[in-house]
């Protein structure tokens, strides 16, 4: 049944893109259902074109960070909240900031 749920959540936030192909928020979303259906392939994906089409759209830069961070990739993930925090900064947004920099630091006990 959850299974079931997810592909429902899916194929909706699918659905809603076809309408509004670069909608940040919707392929953020769709990016998070692909992780809980552990899809990280087309999660990492929707991340990476969230931050061509925008840069500032700073939620990604977390998520896919944690993805890389769980793939093995702990360099990328590093070089990418340390990206994060300069856009969270320059827009003011301290509590994006502060999330950024724990999961920096976090990740830099492991390294």
């Amino acid at each position: 049944m959850i299974y079931f749920c997810r592909m429902n959540h899916i194929e909706r936030l699918r659905d809603f893109l076809r309408v509004s192909p670069n909608d940040c928020f919707l392929k953020h979303a769709l990016a998070l259902e692909y992780i809980k259906a552990g899809d990280d392939e087309n999660a990492r994906i929707l991340f990476e074109e969230n931050l061509e089409y925008d840069k500032n759209y700073i939620a990604t830069y977390y998520h896919l960070g944690s993805l890389l961070v769980r793939n093995e990739q702990p360099e990328a993930a590093a070089a990418l909240y340390r990206q994060g925090m300069i856009v969270a900064k320059t827009a003011g947004d301290m509590h994006s900031f502060g999330e950024l920099n724990s999961a920096l630091m976090l990740l830099e006990e492991e390294l």
